[in-house]
């Protein structure tokens, strides 16, 4: 990739750290390291391009700048495309940036993919009937600790009492999702499971509470999105696993922070990402 390149960016007013000084700064990157930004896409406000409508505007890459949900979406709706996407750190966690471009900012990413020496890869991701995750799936009733934070980011105190309570019960409740096929960990299973995907396979782990004092860690861990912060077994690293409610009911699934349900057993497998992503980490990785 030589000389000026022409680019459009998909940006979340919503995510983390997506405010407007934070794309006037990316503005200024994309342009001081000579990307022609063209066109800025404020999703959800405006829908995501498809990639027919980026090969009629001769469009060979698209940056975005968003949290994990938004670019879990931008990637799955260019799935077969055959130019580029660019990912850059505009949520809260920015799991796949970082497995991309490891601890390097923004402005560097951007200057390294301009320069030409960024590689396109298509790492691996977890595939599932609920969707396809670029970060993590988290399954079973812990899940529903999704809605107290959702609640909690839009200040609404009476949802927060509710959801809490909701949450606690569930939580509480039931032992919730067991790791079959391979069997890995408790028999009881866990009330919350999470897959992450590798390039080697997917890192499963499972998340419990034994007494008040981890129950209260997990869910804290939870409400932050830092689940590794909460008392887990790591249960191995596979190809594919299944998960099966001990209760013999349909599970909710949070697929890289967004919400969806799964049906009572479910198979979750590595598969390649559908579309290139651009990565600039120095380890080959």
């Amino acid at each position: 990739m030589t000389g000026t390149q022409r680019i459009w960016l998909v940006v979340n007013d919503a995510s983390g750290s997506n405010d407007e000084q934070a794309i006037a700064n990316l503005e200024r990157s994309c342009t001081d390291a000579g990307f022609a930004l063209e066109r800025i896409i404020r999703f959800p406000e405006q829908p995501l391009p498809t990639g027919e409508g980026l090969d009629r505007a001769g469009m060979r890459i698209i940056a975005v700048f968003a949290g994990d949900g938004t670019v879990n979406a931008l990637v799955n709706t260019l799935s077969g495309w055959s130019g580029k996407i660019l990912v850059l750190p505009g949520g809260t966690m920015n799991l796949l940036y970082h497995r991309l471009h490891g601890d390097r900012d923004a402005g560097d990413v951007v200057r390294i993919v301009a320069a030409g020496d960024a590689r396109p890869t298509r790492p691996g991701v977890i595939a599932c009937r609920a969707g396809t995750a670029l970060a993590d799936v988290l399954a079973g009733p812990g899940t529903r600790w999704y809605d107290v934070r959702e609640a909690m980011r839009e200040a609404d105190v009476l949802a927060v009492a509710g959801s809490a309570a909701q949450a606690l019960g569930e939580t509480l409740a039931k032992p919730g999702i067991a790791c079959r096929e391979p069997a890995l960990g408790r028999a009881e299973g866990y009330p919350l499971v999470m897959l992450t995907p590798t390039d080697e396979g997917l890192r499963v782990c499972g998340f419990y509470a034994e007494t008040p004092r981890e129950f209260l860690e997990g869910s804290w861990a939870l409400l932050r999105r830092r689940f590794r912060e909460g008392p887990h077994d790591e249960l191995g690293l596979v190809d594919r696993i299944t998960l099966v409610s001990t209760v013999e009911e349909p599970f909710g699934v949070l697929i890289d922070g967004e919400k969806a349900e799964s049906p009572g057993q479910a198979e979750f497998r590595l598969v390649p990402c559908g579309v290139d992503l651009l990565a600039t980490r120095s380890d080959g990785r």
